[in-house]
């Protein structure tokens, strides 16, 4: 059951959208601020950040895409929320860091069940860190070392490196990490998941043992090589 301390921002310049949302989400359970500009966005999230923003991509002064970026220093989780349903779009919006991208016009329920399921993967629980060899990834912190020495990653590259830490020895295929990692089908356009590796291993795997190994034809899978 969500609870009253989990607070949403919802982002759109169109006032009856705003008002629908945030009765809905208030009546599911949840606290709600909203905010009709980019500016009032950027500037309510770097105050006080949300467990989740809703943002719509197309505002008056700058679409969601450029807040994105401003926000990705906060590491603050965003759910785009838009009638920009080009597949370009969506792929843009989940590059940058989104945690989900959601087209108008969209059914509620299927909303908060989204919502809630970000929440859960963003949470994070204190005293979690996650080692698979030298490497270590502190979900509450946010922070990943690889022999002691800081990783800086970006947000979707932290969902990424968690959800192969998650299942170390475990292979896990391009499907299921679209899934948990952007939570979106990229219709069977899977090349998104090889660039966040590339990325990954320019960072992790820069020095023995690699910890990334693909299994060809299937996906990928991270442990320490075998003897």
């Amino acid at each position: 059951m969500t609870t009253m301390t989990e607070r949403l921002l919802v982002v759109d310049d169109e006032a009856t959208v705003r008002e629908l949302l945030a009765a809905t989400l208030r009546f599911a359970g949840f606290r709600v601020t909203s905010a009709a500009t980019a500016g009032e966005a950027i500037a309510a999230a770097t105050a006080d950040p949300p467990d989740l923003v809703l943002l719509d991509v197309m505002l008056p002064d700058m679409d969601g895409f450029e807040v994105i970026r401003r926000l990705r220093e906060h590491r603050t989780p965003v759910l785009f929320l838009t009638a920009r349903d080009r597949q370009a779009d969506k792929v843009t919006g989940l590059s940058l860091g989104a945690d989900d991208y959601v087209t108008k016009p969209f059914d509620l329920e299927e909303l908060i069940a989204r919502i809630r399921a970000v929440l859960r993967r963003t949470a994070g629980h204190p005293g979690d860190v996650l080692t698979v060899g030298t490497l270590a990834l502190d979900v509450e912190g946010h922070q990943v070392t690889r022999h002691g020495r800081p990783v800086r990653v970006s947000a979707t590259e932290f969902r990424l490196l968690r959800h192969l830490m998650e299942n170390a020895g475990r292979v896990v295929t391009k499907a299921q990490i679209l899934e948990r990692v952007w939570r979106y089908d990229f219709g069977g356009d899977a090349s998104i998941v090889d660039t966040y590796i590339s990325y990954l291993r320019r960072k992790i795997d820069v020095e023995e043992p690699k910890l990334i190994h693909t299994v060809h034809g299937v996906g990928y899978v991270m442990r320490e090589p075998r003897p």
